[in-house]
């Protein structure tokens, strides 16, 4: 296809009628008037032989096509527009630019506060954006990068991609305080019977302690599934359940939770995180400040530690 033939403003109703289904309101959100609108849907309907928008009602819905197109559009919106925020130098100081971050809520507690104290100190006219990097996200990198700037996770589920190195972590097992069927460790045996806590348990979504352990023979008796790894301590006390955690993290729960960490009796190795992006932003300016911000927070982190 050759894009020297093809009309850009396209693109841009494109988007919008797919975002609004509605002629009259993606001409409000476009600034023109309905009759260019739809005159560009007519174009597009033409370029695609599809009808793109069918008439239901009062309303519209997407045909099949449509919602393919939908998520391709957004994201190649994204790059355009990012592409013509560019800039030759990059200073934070006068920039009002937003940064995104995929992440979890482990790397949230972890990084997030420092990461967000220094580009408010460094660049105050940015934002900061904490997006949850979910397992649909994480299974579909390559393409979620183009949108956002980073991802943070720990090695063991992103290949071919650029990344560096963060930090490295280790896991505990967290039991409830008043669990009278736990001493002073907890045993091979125990894991095998106890019921469990788990985040993200599931064919292509689980901790890399979690994929060790059944690589060991340990296949947890799971109880309760949870996506997020703060709501691991409410979940296990006052119970007989036991989680994995990340030793960061249990080391700044609050001590009224009624949860205590111990040592896993298997030799499970640490988590390596790191941060990952898309190659097209390697030598991008204002990428290369982010990743810059986010390696002087882990700094911090490790001086604090």
């Amino acid at each position: 296809m050759n894009l020297a033939s093809l009309d850009l403003n396209l693109l841009v109703a494109l988007h919008a009628l797919l975002q609004e289904r509605s002629v009259t309101r993606a001409a409000e959100r476009m600034g023109l008037s309905q009759p260019a609108v739809s005159a560009h849907l007519g174009k597009l309907r033409r370029h695609f032989g599809d009808d793109l928008l069918i008439r239901v009602g009062n309303s519209y819905r997407l045909t099949p096509l449509a919602v393919q197109l939908k998520e391709r559009v957004r994201v190649a919106i994204s790059g355009v527009e990012r592409v013509f925020a560019a800039e030759p130098d990059f200073d934070p100081a006068s920039s009002a630019r937003e940064f995104s971050l995929l992440i979890s809520d482990y790397g949230v507690a972890v990084l997030g506060s420092e990461i967000a104290a220094l580009l408010a100190a460094e660049a105050p006219g940015t934002r900061l954006r904490l997006t949850a990097n979910t397992p649909p996200l994480v299974e579909q990198a390559a393409q979620a990068l183009v949108n956002h700037d980073l991802l943070l996770m720990p090695h063991g589920f992103i290949t071919d991609l650029p990344y560096r190195e963060l930090y490295l972590d280790d896991w505990v097992c967290l039991v409830s305080r008043d669990n009278p069927d736990v001493g002073e460790e907890l045993t091979v045996e125990q894991l095998t019977t106890m019921p469990w806590v788990v985040t993200y348990h599931g064919p292509t979504a689980s901790t890399p302690a979690a994929r060790q352990m059944r690589m060991l023979g340990i296949e947890p008796n799971v109880q309760v599934v949870t996506e997020t790894f703060l709501t691991v301590p409410s979940l296990v006390r006052g119970t007989g359940r036991v989680a994995l955690l990340q030793r960061r993290l249990a080391a700044g729960v609050p001590a009224e939770l009624g949860v205590r960490a111990l040592p896993c009796p298997l030799e499970i190795g640490p988590l390596r995180e790191a941060m990952w992006w898309h190659p097209m932003y390697d030598d991008d300016p204002e990428h290369r400040y982010l990743r810059d911000v986010v390696l002087r927070a882990t700094a911090v982190l490790d001086q604090n530690r």
